[in-house]
């Protein structure tokens, strides 16, 4: 029988610090292929792949990074940019329910696409 893994998994004897039993995972990850809604562009998913590298958008699949809980399922526009240290996150809008994800660019987006965006 395969379980379903939560962030309260045992390790050991012990829960992992920080977490009761009854929270549950906030992230899964799910390596899925997908052809961009927006520019049609086929993206080979790695298991954290959450936008297309071609055009930046993204779909509103998730309410939780990997959970694909999501009702909505529009597509998410990149706006925007923000830039941490060395890391880069694109800021997207549904443009079905308006809400707003931030998501790590990755190596293989189209960087002057990412600067093209504006802060």
């Amino acid at each position: 029988m395969v379980e379903r893994l939560y962030d309260t998994q045992k390790v050991g004897s012990s829960i992992l610090p920080g977490r009761t039993r009854d929270m549950p995972k906030r992230f899964e990850r799910r390596k899925e292929d997908f052809i961009c809604a927006h520019c049609g562009a086929e993206v080979k998913g790695n298991g954290y792949t959450n936008h297309c590298p071609e055009c930046l958008w993204s779909k509103h699949v998730d309410v939780n990074p990997g959970d694909r809980a999501a009702t909505c399922g529009g597509i998410m526009k990149p706006f925007s940019y923000e830039k941490k240290g060395k890391e880069i996150s694109i800021v997207h809008r549904c443009t079905k329910c308006g809400v707003e994800r931030r998501v790590k660019s990755v190596e293989d987006d189209d960087f002057e696409k990412i600067i093209a965006l504006g802060l």
